[in-house]
Order: structure tokens, then C-alpha cells, then sequence
């Protein structure tokens, strides 16, 4: 790919992939940290909870502080403070005084500093490649992310066997030196004001209308955390009831990661050209292929299945990175993709509840099917809503967009994703 060739995109290639590999292994090991002290399952799901809860809340605050100061300079001190936080739980470890409620708040100060990191690395992806690579970016990034993570859990045994859970944590720490180095090397100019500094409520305030002023990047980021609240947990606990076996269940997790590299390596090579519209649709057909996995007795045919949801997985959320690049303005681009990361906090918390009640109610081979047809008709009614969109904002948009973008030298592809469905101007990355 050639934009592996940019020296700015390459050194964000590397260091948020190895970033990424941290992350992957700090999951594991807080989990298997929390077991080891414990031996009780609910003191697993409250670190897991820890994890998430505190960036459901503070990421959209977070992201504002990144389109108000420096994203390259907050992403730094992001990861040097993460640092810091390891440092202390290895200090804490090596003395034997790491217990549970510390590991808890420990996990929780750790979700809270890396807040702002994801958008300002999401939006500064702008300040670096042209917009009509932005796809090529998303994609090349995503695989990068999901190899990475994928990877990590993998290393907690050998790290584990041949060391221990000090060894993991300098591991870990060593991944955000890496990604801090990296973004320090990146040379990007930031962009320059559009006014004076807003507060904080304020810029939050601005940045929701920003967002509601492109409907269509609301429609999508809504479907994407609605469907996320409705499935994710099913790939979980759903699949563990539906396997039984240890060892399958890891295999089969295992092909759904390597589909979801594969999808987002096959998209970096795409042009998509209505993007919001290929995002919502994606769940129709994750969904399809999720709703028969309840009654499957091969692991043959469940392995066929989650390889079909891993890809189309990757069709979710690349259009979709991509459309709010794209539509957002850059003073605002970090907070709508914040709101977004937030959502997908918040529903990632919610959804093992979700999979285990509609389980517990319907049975397996029912839970599966209705959480299949609700991204069905999740993605049939948001697919709706943006073809009302566009056929209602087409005209006013493309002569707006027309003469904004004439001004700038640029494409109405690139000011109206969703209008140019309908369109035969230059096909949009996203």
C-alpha cells in the first residue's frame, strides 16, 4: 500500500498497532489478575466493567480537550501517563499490596487518562492523509488494531510461563513508550483556530450541533451503538452456550479476529461510494449470518458463520470512521468521533446483560435468531432513514456543497457522502 510509504502514516501505523498489542494483553491480564486474586468470576466482570464504565462517561469530555489543545502533545501525555499508572501497579505488585479494589481503581484511572487518546488518534488521521485516501487509512489502521489486538491475549501465556505478571506489565508499559516515541516523531501542523478558545461546556454544546447538523453521521453512529448493544455480547456468552468446549470456543473466536484483519484489508482496497448507507447495511448482513448460529451443531458451519460476521464486522465501523472525517469540521472532528467511541463503551457494558437475558428467556436457538432479525430491521430503518435523508437534503446540499467545495478546490463526494449516492461525481472513500 502506498501510504505505508508516507513517513507520518507509517510511524501511526507501527505505533498505535504495537499501542494496540498492549491493550490486547493488559485486557487478558487484569482479567487473569482478578481471577488469580479472587477466584470469583463476578470479580472478573467487575475489572471488565471497570474498564469500560469510566470511558463511557469521560471520552466525550476527553475528545474536547483533543480538537482544543494539541492532538499530537494530549496523545503523548496520554500514554506517558498511562505509564506512570503501570508503574505504580508494578511497585504495588512486587510488594504484594496489588488487591482487588486497587486493581479496580487502577483500571478504572487507566480507562479515565486514555479517554481523550482514541479521538485525537481518529481525528489526527485528518491532518495527515488527503481525503481521498481517508478509506485506504481507516482501512490500513483497522488492520493494524485488530491484528494487533488479536495477538496480544496470545502472549499473556508464554509471558506468564516464562516470567511473570511483573513481566506483563513492563510489556504493557513498554507498548505506550513505543506508541508515545511514535507520535512524537509524526511532523503535522495543527490546525489553526477558528475563533476564540471556547470553554469546555461550550465546545461540548458546539460539538453536538455539529453533529446533529449532519444527520446522517448521527443515523450511522446511532445504528452502529444500537447494533453493538444488541450483538456483541452474544459473540461471548451466547457462543460459549452454543460451543461447550473450551478449546473450540478460543478456535472459533480466533477465525471471527482473523476475518474481521482480513475484511478491513480487503476495504482498504475499496472504493465505497455511499458510505453511511454501506455501514448500516453491514449489520443487515452481520446479522444474517449471526441469527442460524444458535442452531448449528458443526464447528464446521459455525466456523463458516462467524468468518462471514467477522468480515462484514469490518464494514461497520471503517465507512464509518471515515464519513464523520469527512463530514464533521476539523474544530469538531474529535468530540463526534468521542461520542461515538463513548457509545461504544457504554454498549459493550450493557450488551453481556443484554445476550444473557434474552438467553435465559428465549433459549439459545431463539436468542440467536431475534438478536439476528433486530439488526435486520435496525439496518432496514436506518437504511430507510438516509434514503429519506437524501432524497429530502440532495438538491440543497449539492448546491451548497457545490459552491463551498468549488471555493476549496475540492468534490461534492467529499462535502455530501450520503447525496452522492444518487450522484455520478467522484466516489468517496467511506
Amino acid at each position: 500500500m502506498s501510504l505505508l510509504r508516507d513517513r507520518n502514516f507509517l510511524l501511526l501505523f507501527v505505533g498505535q498497532g504495537v499501542s494496540r498489542f498492549g491493550d490486547g494483553l493488559y485486557t487478558a491480564a487484569t482479567a487473569w489478575l482478578a481471577w488469580t486474586l479472587t477466584k470469583d468470576p463476578a470479580a472478573v466482570a467487575l475489572v471488565s466493567v471497570s474498564a469500560f464504565a469510566p470511558a463511557f462517561v469521560a471520552t466525550f469530555i476527553g475528545a474536547s480537550y483533543a480538537d482544543r489543545y494539541d492532538r499530537r502533545k494530549l496523545m503523548i501525555a496520554t500514554d506517558l501517563a498511562r505509564v506512570a499508572v503501570l508503574v505504580v501497579a508494578l511497585v504495588l505488585m512486587s510488594l504484594g499490596l496489588l488487591d482487588l479494589p486497587l486493581l479496580v481503581a487502577g483500571t478504572a484511572l487507566l480507562a479515565l487518562i486514555g479517554a481523550p487518546f482514541a479521538p485525537a488518534r481518529n481525528a489526527i488521521v485528518t491532518q495527515i492523509v488527503p481525503d481521498d485516501r481517508l478509506q485506504q487509512a481507516n482501512g490500513l489502521l483497522q488492520v493494524a488494531f485488530r491484528a494487533a489486538f488479536f495477538v496480544g491475549p496470545l502472549m499473556l501465556a508464554p509471558l506468564l510461563m516464562h516470567g511473570s505478571l511483573q513481566w506483563v506489565l513492563v510489556v504493557n508499559g513498554l507498548t505506550f513508550v513505543v506508541s508515545a516515541g511514535a507520535v512524537a516523531a509524526i511532523r503535522v501542523t495543527r490546525p489553526a483556530p477558528t475563533g476564540g478558545r471556547a470553554g469546555l461546556w461550550s465546545d461540548l454544546a458546539a460539538g453536538l450541533r455539529a453533529v446533529r447538523a449532519a444527520p446522517d453521521v448521527l443515523v450511522v453512529i446511532t445504528t452502529f451503538v444500537l447494533a453493538l448493544a444488541l450483538t456483541s455480547g452474544f459473540l461471548t456468552v451466547g457462543l460459549v452456550a452454543v460451543v461447550g468446549k473450551g478449546s473450540q470456543y478460543g478456535l472459533l473466536l480466533g477465525l471471527s479476529g482473523v476475518a474481521e484483519v482480513v475484511g478491513a484489508l480487503l476495504i482498504a482496497g475499496l472504493h465505497i461510494r455511499g458510505p453511511a448507507l454501506a455501514a448500516v447495511l453491514a449489520w443487515a448482513l452481520l446479522g444474517i449470518f449471526r441469527a442460524p448460529l444458535g442452531t448449528v451443531t458443526s464447528g464446521a458451519v459455525a466456523a463458516v458463520l462467524l468468518t462471514a460476521t467477522g468480515l462484514a464486522s469490518a464494514l461497520t465501523d471503517i465507512p464509518l470512521i471515515s464519513l464523520v472525517q469527512q463530514r464533521i469540521p476539523e474544530h469538531h472532528l474529535a468530540k463526534a468521533l468521542g461520542l461515538w467511541e463513548a457509545g461504544v463503551a457504554g454498549a459493550l457494558a450493557v450488551s453481556p446483560f443484554v445476550a444473557s437475558t434474552v438467553i435465559t428467556l428465549a433459549g439459545v436457538e431463539r436468542a440467536f435468531m431475534l438478536s439476528g432479525a433486530a439488526l435486520v430491521v435496525l439496518a432496514a430503518t436506518a437504511a430507510l432513514v438516509l434514503a429519506r435523508l437524501s432524497a429530502k437534503q440532495s438538491p440543497r446540499r449539492w448546491n451548497g456543497a457545490a459552491g463551498k467545495e468549488a471555493r476549496a478546490g475540492g468534490s461534492c463526494s467529499q462535502a455530501c457522502p450520503v447525496a452522492c449516492v444518487t450522484h455520478d461525481g467522484p466516489a468517496t472513500d467511506r
